[in-house]
């Protein structure tokens, strides 16, 4: 590898490097604060907190690298020629493509990386996330009963707690069990606790009264117990029978769904996201050539290139936007899967030729009659 490729390969994997950290971390941190509600009021561990937000860090990735890629690119290839090392490439007889190979070679470094990420890490990492957020969300005794506030189990039981100890008993309960309309059941119990079954989850309680109310009649009805329990079966089978989001799959499910009623009710959207994880990395690519056709094609311009950098930035978002709006159409319509390939297609093509297509400087008739005087 010649030593020009070296040097500007360099420049450009510290900046995409620092690009990539600083985007990360700012996304990182307004996704992480959704879910600071586990530690601050449900109880969990930091430990746990932290193992939530790694798991979201390959999604953050696929978005961020395309883009940090792009930006180091302009960034660094503006900076070649504002300090005027551009300039003294071309002098040297370096071509457009020879420039250009150092961007290249940072964009298929970053495209594999984006094929591991989207093909494996994301399905894999988000699928434990999920895993791990459906299992604190139906810790019913450490996560979804809080102290003083009125919690939904299941359609129709709602339950409050005054106290909660540290051993899981909970005091004070009170629970409304709606799931017949016509007959209301309103529960109130000094102690209890919420635990698993066989059956599913149930709330058992000890030393309080049921109290019902007859539509028919209007007759208010009162039981006191010593242990009374209300079944959450419905609860614990939604729990037990969650269905895989796109995201959380692997390629070979998303292109061939099984025949499960769900899914083939969004067949076309699985479809689609798998289409989407093949074409999705094609866009970093896209998105270099994109910044090498701004700043290598034209002539040099000692007042900068503030203009063809805002216009590389504009069809990056325009292709951006393309390709989220196609992703869209095609889990709805199966012929725009074609349009999904096509766009990074046709803009790669154009890149490359516009990248190879310098126009070359004309002097004017009256400087060429001087230099022929």
């Amino acid at each position: 590898m010649p030593w020009i490729t070296r040097y500007i390969l360099g420049q450009l994997v510290m900046a995409t490097i620092f690009v990539t950290m600083a985007l990360t971390f700012a996304i990182w941190l307004t996704q992480s604060l959704r879910l600071i509600d586990y530690i601050v009021n449900r109880g969990l561990p930091a430990s746990t907190f932290l193992t939530f937000v790694g798991l979201l860090l390959p999604s953050f990735l696929g978005v961020v690298l395309p883009v940090a890629a792009f930006v180091a690119v302009l960034f660094i290839y503006h900076k070649l020629a504002m300090d005027s090392e551009m300039v003294v490439m071309r002098a040297a007889g370096l071509s457009q493509l020879q420039l250009a190979r150092p961007a290249l070679i940072l964009a298929v470094l970053v495209t594999v990386v984006m094929y591991s990420i989207t093909l494996y890490f994301l399905p894999l990492s988000f699928r434990n996330f999920k895993d791990l957020q459906n299992a604190f969300r139906n810790d019913f005794s450490t996560v979804l009963l809080q102290e003083g506030v009125f919690t939904v189990l299941s359609e129709g039981v709602t339950v409050y707690v005054r106290e909660r100890s540290a051993d899981g008993e909970l005091r004070g309960i009170l629970v409304h069990d709606n799931r017949e309309p016509a007959n209301p059941v309103t529960m109130m119990a000094e102690r209890g606790a919420l635990v698993a079954s066989e059956a599913g989850p149930r709330v058992v309680m000890e030393n309080g009264n049921r109290q019902s109310v007859d539509s028919a009649t209007g007759r208010f009805s009162l039981l006191y117990f010593d242990r009374y329990t209300v079944e959450l079966s419905e609860f614990g089978e939604a729990a037990q029978s969650r269905w895989r989001e796109p995201k959380e799959r692997f390629l070979g499910a998303l292109l061939f769904p099984s025949e499960e009623r769900r899914d083939q009710r969004y067949r076309q959207e699985l479809i689609a996201e798998g289409h989407n994880r093949l074409v999705g990395p094609l866009y970093t690519v896209v998105f270099v050539l994109i910044g090498m056709a701004a700043l290598l094609s034209g002539e040099f311009n000692r007042r900068g290139q503030t203009k063809r950098v805002l216009a590389a930035i504009a069809c990056v978002a325009a292709l951006e936007g393309a390709s989220l709006a196609l992703h869209d159409l095609a889990s709805r319509n199966a012929a725009a899967v074609i349009g999904m390939y096509a766009a990074p297609v046709l803009a790669t093509g154009l890149g490359i030729y516009v990248l190879l297509h310098r126009p070359v400087r004309r002097e004017s008739p009256s400087r060429l009659g001087e230099a022929s005087a």
